[in-house]
């Protein structure tokens, strides 16, 4: 029984090799086409949301025309095709291969703007929205290299046309950075861990000075003097709060947030 299903098995396998090699071969299209010609339907594709079609044109014009605009020019929007598309990891690599290659084009700022998009909108997704997720609680290190890819650009082309949205991006994630060392605070101090979330607070306070998010940074920082037995610390913390924000909500509770049914979505 076993040889005679070993003999079926060997058959079966030669015919599918057989079948494989009579199967023609699948025709592409480019062969022929120029480098405009190339570029003029990889950037259809790209503009009509086509992202992987027209990054295979792009990959193709870049390896039968390798030298010239188009070329670069190819390399360029393959990087922005991956962004379009949320693969951020080949799209950092485009971007970072083409500031190797071509550290001194023309167009050079904006593919730091890019790679700062790219880190900008790092796992963002539709269940996200849903669940209406705030931002600030997730990982900081795509922030943190966001604002180093916009830092960049600010400092080496601050005439770029980019330069202002990075900026202000930067003062967005400057906030959100703070914000994420305050949710980390208090999630320490739901726990338990005074010392701990006294000094993320303090933390967030010292590195974030002028963040809205400080506000919520103090008050953790005084409750968490106040649970340690720090009467004197948690006293000066709290003239602190009053100077400087006379008129928190934070002294009941918090702000409110705004309840939503979780079946709401729109």
């Amino acid at each position: 029984m076993h040889k005679i299903l070993l003999k079926f098995f060997i058959i079966g396998f030669a015919l599918s090799l057989t079948a494989c090699g009579l199967l023609p071969e699948q025709k592409d299209e480019t062969v022929g086409w120029s480098a405009a010609k190339l570029y003029s339907e990889a950037k259809d594709e790209l503009n009509a949301g086509g992202y992987e079609k027209s990054i295979k044109y792009f990959e193709k014009l870049e390896s039968r025309y390798p030298f010239g605009t188009y070329a670069q020019q190819a390399q360029m929007d393959i990087a922005y095709a991956y962004y379009r598309q949320n693969e951020q990891a080949q799209g950092l690599a485009a971007v970072d291969r083409f500031v190797k290659l071509h550290p001194n084009h023309p167009n050079v700022d904006y593919m730091y703007y890019l790679r700062g998009l790219i880190n900008f909108n790092d796992r963002t997704s539709i269940f996200d929205t849903i669940t209406d997720q705030d931002n600030t609680e997730r990982d900081p290190k795509a922030m943190r290299d966001a604002f180093d890819s916009f830092k960049l650009l600010a400092e080496r082309f601050p005439d770029s046309k980019y330069t202002p949205d990075a900026i202000a991006r930067m003062r967005y994630l400057v906030n959100a950075m703070s914000q994420y060392d305050v949710h980390v605070a208090n999630y320490y101090f739901r726990r338990g861990a005074y010392v701990s979330a006294a000094n993320r607070a303090q933390a967030a306070i010292k590195q974030y000075p002028d963040s809205p998010a400080n506000e919520e940074a103090l008050f953790i920082l005084m409750r968490s003097y106040d649970a340690l037995g720090q009467t004197k610390l948690k006293e000066d913390t709290e003239r602190v709060i009053q100077a400087t924000y006379p008129n928190s909500p934070w002294y009941n509770g918090g702000p409110k947030k705004k309840e939503n049914p979780w079946w709401k979505v729109w």
